[in-house]
């Protein structure tokens, strides 16, 4: 049986086509119309600086610290590579287990894993779509023991070393709730704010850039994202020491000489190339527009789905700036399993008219190579899991 709004929601998306109903609508494509990326990277060949050292990679870097107010930024190589950077530096060592959302995409739980440790999934909340910081307080008071001082999961016995939130589809988390369970349990805070630039965190005095409120952030700069680099990310934090380990780190670790070759620790090769940056950098200069666009986007969607039954443009109900990077339609059919029907054949549909929606990823805990990892009761990821999609949402969708 045909779900009977299908056919109103192709309608309002077609109005996105302006005069051609048979272009394809991707879910959020790169724009590099009037900017200066053909000449930055022209510059940057010229040159003849297109890897790992370079011009462009340090005014980028510098850039971004303009942008979010950080007083360190490392540019690497992509944002799965930043993560996996930023919780070595925090200490995350073999057998640890990390506190991460079980709504993420698989890079968040695959940076845990890449260092050893285990993802240890904590379920979501409805307004931000976020970790809770409820469930993950619950959770550590049912398993968190102090062992001589150090936080443990005295139900498996490994160390629990971070707790790694993530700004879902740009949407910024509640960021206070957090603090507090860190101070409580003394465990450090690495953002994953891969979706999150130009998303701020309002406090009492001012609003604070993604990223900047725990420990280290990770923006990425994937083809998808607002702006990009083609592939890359970058570390921002406020923490001088951090921010020097980890550009030695992503350098090989190598001891700055003219010309000999001397490490004095293991590192790795994960600086971004100068070519990307030089990208990135014209990309960053046409930021604010994008966020404008995006925003008005976002907000004709809510116009175009208000008076079609059992969806819902999805808005977050805290007082942080979202980016909007990704807009969202949830399915509301009280009956979960209508709803997981209703947005099969939405998705159907869409994909033959040319619309690329894609559903919001299966929870973590659900795929074969984490379904033995630790986890506290999920049951809000999973319900939201089965109702979100996200909408085509590249800034050049709207006038």
């Amino acid at each position: 049986m045909k779900y009977e709004n299908v056919d109103l929601i192709v309608e309002a998306l077609n109005s996105l086509r302006k005069n051609d109903r048979t272009k394809k609508i991707s879910l959020h494509e790169p724009n590099f119309h009037k900017s200066n990326a053909i000449k930055y990277v022209n510059e940057c060949i010229n040159s003849g600086w297109v890897s790992s050292a370079g011009n462009f990679v340090e005014k980028f870097e510098k850039k971004i610290c303009e942008y979010t107010n950080a007083k360190h930024c490392i540019a690497v190589t992509n944002g799965t590579v930043g993560l996996r950077l930023a919780l070595h530096l925090l200490g995350v060592k073999h057998n640890d287990e990390v506190l991460i959302p079980c709504l993420s995409f698989v890079a968040t739980a695959n940076a845990v894993s890449h260092l050893g440790a285990h993802p240890h999934f904590i379920d979501i909340e409805e307004k931000t779509l976020g970790m809770c910081p409820i469930a993950l307080s619950q959770r550590l008071d049912t398993i968190g023991e102090f062992k001589k001082g150090v936080l443990h999961n005295k139900l498996t016995g490994n160390r629990i070393s971070a707790v790694l939130p993530v700004h879902v589809f740009g949407n910024p988390f509640d960021i206070k709730l957090f603090e507090l369970v860190s101070q409580k349990w003394n465990i450090p805070i690495l953002e994953d704010s891969a979706e999150a630039l130009g998303s701020w965190f309002i406090t009492q005095n001012n609003k604070v850039h993604c990223g900047l409120m725990g420990d280290l952030g990770v923006i990425s700069f994937n083809g998808n994202k607002i702006i990009t680099t083609g592939g890359g990310g970058v570390l921002i934090t406020n923490n001088k020491n951090y921010a020097n380990l980890a550009r030695h780190i992503s350098t090989t670790a190598k001891i700055p000489h003219p010309w000999e070759f001397n490490h004095d620790m293991i590192g790795w090769n994960d600086r971004m190339p100068n070519i990307n940056a030089a990208l990135g950098l014209s990309q960053l200069e046409k930021l604010e527009i994008y966020l404008k666009k995006k925003k008005k986007l976002f907000l004709k969607y809510i116009d175009l789905f208000k008076d079609i039954n059992e969806v819902e443009i999805f808005n977050p109900t805290n007082s942080s700036i979202s980016n909007n990077w990704l807009v969202s339609m949830r399915f509301t059919n009280n009956d979960i399993n209508k709803a997981k029907d209703n947005k099969k054949m939405v998705l159907k549909e869409c994909h033959k008219k040319g619309f690329l929606l894609r559903p919001a990823w299966k929870t973590l805990h659900t795929l074969k190579f984490y379904k033995d990892n630790p986890r506290g009761f999920i049951k809000i990821g999973e319900n939201l899991s089965s109702r979100l999609v996200n909408l085509p949402s590249s800034p050049f969708l709207i006038d």
